[in-house]
């Protein structure tokens, strides 16, 4: 149990009170306690119970929970809940667009417990039929069923990456002296992994097939496996595993042929054979060796994808690579003035404690209520607060932005006036994100017009594995940008990583700057920095066309002169 999981747990609890019409005053005191212990910014596991008590909203019977959690992975009224609904109902209750009253309807009017069923029932048509529902929604819920579905024994990198890590440690135990490397998708930092693959080369297979079959922590599928190759799934999660073997001479180029994607290994070097026939020849003692005996510039593993790697290598275009010391500050962050969790002191401290020579808060902008987003008259406080501060922390600075939302025609939510108070702008959408690709480019592209817009904020919206961006022409989006002199962001959250990396060297060839921008809604967030790095690598990111590689005195001169032109026209 860590912070985290006990949070989930609550948010669980509420949701099944909802399900079973549990008192309201219940559910409302329950709601209270989480909204305060998420707004917290001392981890839940550390505090005692009197410590607990004294944070508002939070009752006897909450620290009681809280206690019991800690000590049990539960409490008794949560097990009552969950004893009393049917474990499909959990499954139905994580689909997107269902809350707990639309599914305790679906539960009492077509007895659907499972998502299997709810799938057979929108087809069959009968959600549509109920009230409250219709062909929209039931042609939404088939649609989430499906994304669903199709997601499935996928894991984000993020989420993923601890347990790889402890898997190459198991192996490095159970074969000692053979040769071992991580290999697929996650060698090459792909934002999803459907596998944890591994290579090992040695020529005694024998006791070291014995030793990892014995793995408690994995289900071995034998029918899938061969001589050459262990399959199989870890018990706990649902992660496909792959164990490939080879001889010790063989560990090379086995290696390099595996961490490569199917494309990059299909990708021609010369006019006869591509970088698979290359390998298979074995005619070198080294990565960096095969390379240069085919008279191609080293090519760094994330980008080995088979997206004209190898043509920029063999003309020796390959640039360096961003790396995280480059990054002088963090750009797109929230603080409690909107749905932060922690303060802009705080904010701005730990980011300074971290090296970096500056910080751009950018709250919500008043549309976005739901998240607190700030009036005018907040703005004004919030820029007195940053004057102040920045008086007592320079040489760091704190830029004033607003992560003002795009409306539905395209404009930004504040008049001219009050955009021109901020440093910088991050424009992003948030709501109605069910335009066709033509309405959803053109909002986007109205955005960038305005020119007050200095970042465009995660361009399409998505979040993987859990909601699908809204369709746009990224060509286009990018041209407009280049046009415009507008940044577009990396969005560092692990769930959104947007843009995607695939387009990246699009953008740079286009001259548009990118930002790697965790928006961070707490101090943690600025760890998920290193994940925009990873992507913006695997699209070819360089230090010169990042934003935020800019030092504080560069940045501050570059956010005026844009500014300086606004006010000229």
């Amino acid at each position: 149990m860590d912070h985290k999981t006990l949070l989930k747990k609550i948010k669980l609890s509420i949701q099944l009170m909802e399900l079973h019409d549990e008192n309201p005053f219940k559910i409302r005191s329950y709601q209270s306690a989480l909204i305060s212990l998420e707004r917290g910014d001392q981890d839940i596991m550390v505090l005692s119970e009197s410590e607990l008590a004294s944070i508002q909203g939070v009752g006897k019977s909450m620290v009681e929970a809280i206690q019991q959690l800690k000590e049990t992975d539960t409490f008794p009224f949560l097990e009552e809940l969950l004893a009393k609904t049917p474990e499909g109902i959990l499954e139905i209750l994580q689909i997107k667009g269902l809350g707990p009253k639309k599914v305790k309807t679906l539960w009492e009017q077509l007895g659907i417990t499972s998502t299997h069923e709810l799938m057979e029932a929108c087809q069959a048509g009968k959600v549509a039929k109920i009230k409250g529902f219709g062909e929209k929604t039931q042609d939404t819920i088939i649609q989430n069923l499906e994304f669903v579905a199709s997601n499935a024994g996928k894991w984000l990198y993020a989420d993923i990456e601890e347990i790889i890590g402890q898997l190459e440690k198991t192996l490095h135990v159970l074969a000692p002296q053979a040769e071992l490397a991580v290999v697929g998708d996650f060698s090459r930092n792909m934002e999803i992994i459907t596998e944890a693959e591994f290579l090992i080369g040695s020529d005694e297979m024998a006791g070291i097939k014995a030793n990892i079959k014995a793995m408690e922590t994995i289900e071995w599928i034998l029918l899938e496996s061969g001589p050459r190759t262990l399959r199989g799934k870890l018990k706990e999660i649902d992660l496909r595993v792959s164990i490939h073997f080879c001889a010790k001479a063989d560990f090379l180029w086995k290696k390099l042929s595996l961490i490569a994607s199917p494309l990059h290994l299909e990708s021609l070097v010369d006019d006869k054979e591509t970088i698979a026939q290359k390998l298979q020849k074995k005619d070198y003692s080294s990565e960096n060796e095969f390379f240069s005996i085919n008279k191609l510039q080293i090519i760094p593993v994330e980008m080995r994808e088979g997206y004209g790697e190898v043509e920029l290598a063999k003309e020796n275009k390959i640039p360096e690579l961003l790396t995280d010391k480059d990054l002088k500050g963090i750009l797109h962050n929230h603080s409690t003035y909107s749905d932060g969790k922690h303060t802009l002191r705080q904010m701005a401290e730990y980011c300074k404690e971290l090296g970096y020579e500056y910080l751009g808060i950018s709250d919500h902008s008043k549309t976005a209520f739901y998240a607190g987003g700030l009036t005018e008259d907040q703005i004004l406080k919030q820029h007195q607060e940053i004057d102040l501060l920045n008086k007592e922390l320079a040489p760091f600075r704190i830029f004033k932005s607003i992560e003002s939302d795009i409306l539905s025609d395209g404009k930004l939510d504040y008049s001219d006036e009050v955009l021109a108070s901020f440093d910088f702008i991050v424009a992003s959408v948030h709501s109605i994100l069910n335009m066709d690709i033509k309405r959803a480019t053109s909002r986007l592209i109205t955005a960038i017009e305005n020119p007050y817009t200095t970042i465009l904020g995660h361009p399409t919206g998505r979040l993987l594995l859990r909601r699908q961006g809204y369709p746009i022409d990224h060509k286009a989006i990018i041209d407009a940008c280049a046009q415009h002199n507008v940044v577009i962001e990396i969005n560092a959250n692990p769930w959104r990583l947007d843009l995607d990396w695939r387009y990246v060297r699009y953008a740079m060839e286009q001259g548009v700057m990118l930002s790697i921008n965790p928006d961070a809604h707490a101090m943690e967030g600025y760890a998920d920095m290193r994940y925009g790095v990873l992507v913006g690598r695997k699209g070819g990111l360089t230090k010169d066309m990042t934003l935020n590689a800019k030092s504080g005195e560069e940045l501050a001169v570059y956010f005026d002169s844009r500014l300086k032109k606004v006010k000229v026209k």
